[in-house]
């Protein structure tokens, strides 16, 4: 993927328990998202890709993966430069099935943009930050920039409406994931100083080159 092709960014539904959120609430983040015309979006369902707990025998950083369903995770995940983590909260902390998705890998996250959705009775504001602590282990690059939304005030049994504050958290937590997947991939295709960006995406972009560096 050369650097002037257009972002991807997989919105990843995290929990796969039945009578879930997360479907609702990601495909708000989906529509809101492709009103942008900034980057390709897409739905990464971890329902749709089953992985058991944790089996390889060989630490992910290896990249020795010995089971069909971890070459077939990882094709998956190289794909895109960046990913919005749609998450429940559940006893402070986020989705096993969403950690057990990270633990599979280490070089696919690496140098990628993230950004998290929330929801549930504090808006997952716990579980999220103990994402970004696991983000940060296999070298992405989280955004302060997230969503929190209450189960209590913008759901209505199964109906989400959400707050006009909500949708301004959205818009700008998007907008910082992809200045800052613009950046990463250029890092990631070896271009580690100012003078290797584009221009236009270094003025695209709120995050000084430096701090890349």
């Amino acid at each position: 993927m050369g650097p002037s092709a257009m972002i991807r960014i997989a919105i990843v539904i995290a929990s796969v328990r039945p009578q879930r959120r997360g479907p609702v609430v990601a495909q708000w983040v989906l529509n809101r998202a492709l009103e942008r015309g900034d980057a390709e979006y897409e739905l990464l369902d971890l329902a749709d890709h089953p992985l058991p707990m944790l089996d390889e025998p060989i630490q992910a950083v290896k990249q020795k993966y010995a089971h069909e369903h971890t070459r077939a995770w990882s094709k998956v995940i190289a794909a895109y430069d960046g990913f919005v983590f749609v998450t429940p909260e559940y006893n402070h902390a986020p989705p096993a099935s969403l950690k057990n998705a990270i633990d599979y890998l280490f070089h696919e996250w690496n140098d990628k943009a993230v950004t998290f959705v929330g929801y549930g009775a504090v808006g997952a504001t716990r579980a999220i930050e103990q994402l970004r602590l696991i983000a940060i282990a296999v070298d992405m690059v989280p955004s302060k920039a997230q969503v929190a939304i209450s189960a209590f005030s913008e759901f209505d049994g199964d109906d989400f409406t959400p707050a006009e504050r909500t949708e301004a958290m959205l818009t700008h937590a998007l907008s910082r994931l992809v200045a800052r997947a613009h950046a990463l991939r250029w890092l990631r295709l070896g271009g580690c100083t100012g003078d290797a960006l584009e221009p236009s995406l270094i003025r695209a972009s709120t995050i000084p080159v430096k701090r890349l560096q």
